[in-house]
């Protein structure tokens, strides 16, 4: 066994230099978590551009109540209409999961579905769909793009895919309802859209953790889909009302990770029925991106960042502003900065004035409802 290089002189390397050394210590300096999802999220608002669907950069506009996506389709009413009318997200967005769903469905199924597809049939990225359902004086409009289709070489659909990761598929006995309501969806619209009757499709639900599949023939089902008409109505009818839907979620294990958990109620923090405009004051669970969004799309109606978020997010300020915190009991104001205050919104900084009257009344941000008149 010879000896590291370093036991021959005619081996030895020279030191790095000063310069490389310099260089180096600035690319560990870069390797960091907040410079990875600035780099990410440039890298897709770049590719949307390049592939000519800049309408995915930012935040899409609010739904019509009328207009229907067949992804949100027979969820809980008021997880809808949050996602819906852009309410501010809470947590971290799942970018993993997007992304190997995306590549799965991309780099795995469709070369599978292209093998195995029939002579003179072949397999199309997705198809759009855009119909109206009339329902009593209601017209219903349905829109959005489906999953792999099988198509004639006319383009006409014959049988449509749905797919679907997850981490595991070993207990899946059935399609989820809110899955097979999407598949159902674009069978209708297409049934409208094409002269060839299309009446069949596949659910494929694919493990992130073995690949393994689980695929579920569905037939469309005209019971079912009054079931999911009778879902747009309702849902339609309380945002046409401004109504906040009540809180249905299709298993109780759902409102754990909602991305509106504690605006909602399903939370251990002090909010509750909170409409879909406004920050929650005391609350610091907006992920930077979901909260730069936000603010983005509300910069008209200028809205802020509460103190609450300015102490988390500072050099946001600038751009963004942000509102003083005030006292419920005095009324009086700080701007966001000149109170002294550790970040903790489980013990938010006390009012200076109602100390020194011998009260302890803590100090928040704007209140979402009063702000917003919801």
């Amino acid at each position: 066994m010879t000896g590291p290089p370093s036991d021959n002189p005619t081996h030895q390397g020279e030191d790095i230099s000063d310069t490389d050394r310099s260089a180096l210590k600035t690319v560990i300096d870069q390797v960091s978590n907040r410079v990875f999802n600035d780099w990410y999220a440039e890298r897709q608002f770049e590719t949307n551009i390049l592939e000519g669907k800049a309408y995915f950069n930012g935040v899409s506009p609010p739904k019509p109540p009328d207009h229907h996506t067949p992804s949100k389709l027979l969820q809980c009413h008021r997880k809808a209409t949050y996602a819906r009318q852009n309410a501010p997200r809470e947590g971290t967005p799942p970018e993993g999961l997007f992304w190997i769903g995306s590549e799965f469905e991309e780099q795995v199924i469709v070369p599978f579905l292209q093998d195995i597809a029939p002579e003179n049939l072949y397999v199309q990225n997705s198809l759009w769909i855009d119909s109206t359902i009339t329902v009593g004086e209601t017209d219903l409009r349905l829109r959005g793009a489906t999953d792999p289709a099988i198509v004639t070489e006319d383009a006409e659909p014959v049988f449509l895919t749905e797919i679907k990761t997850t981490t595991s598929i070993d207990r899946l006995s059935e399609p989820k309802p809110h899955h097979k309501a999407q598949l159902h969806a674009y069978l209708h619209a297409l049934n409208d859209e094409h002269e060839s009757s299309i009446t069949d499709g596949l659910l494929v639900y694919g493990s992130r953790k073995t690949l393994n599949i689980q695929p579920f023939p569905v037939t469309f089902d005209p019971e079912f889909w009054e079931t999911v008409v009778t879902w747009m109505q309702q849902q339609t009818e309380y945002e046409q009302a401004s109504e906040l839907p009540p809180a249905d979620p299709e298993r109780e294990w759902e409102c754990e990770y909602c991305s509106f958990k504690h605006r909602c109620g399903q939370a251990d923090t002090p909010y509750a029925d909170i409409g879909i405009e406004g920050l929650l004051p005391l609350f610091d669970g907006y992920d930077r991106q979901n909260l730069i969004d936000y603010l983005n799309a509300h910069a008209d109606e200028g809205e802020k960042l509460t103190p609450t978020l300015a102490h988390q997010y500072p050099d946001l300020v600038d751009m963004y502003g942000a509102y003083d915190w005030s006292c419920p009991r005095c009324s009086e104001t700080y701007a966001w900065g000149t109170v002294d205050w550790d970040g903790d919104t489980e013990t938010p900084p006390k009012c200076p004035q109602c100390l020194t009257d011998g009260e302890l009344l803590t100090l928040s941000g704007p209140d979402p409802s009063q702000k917003h008149g919801d």
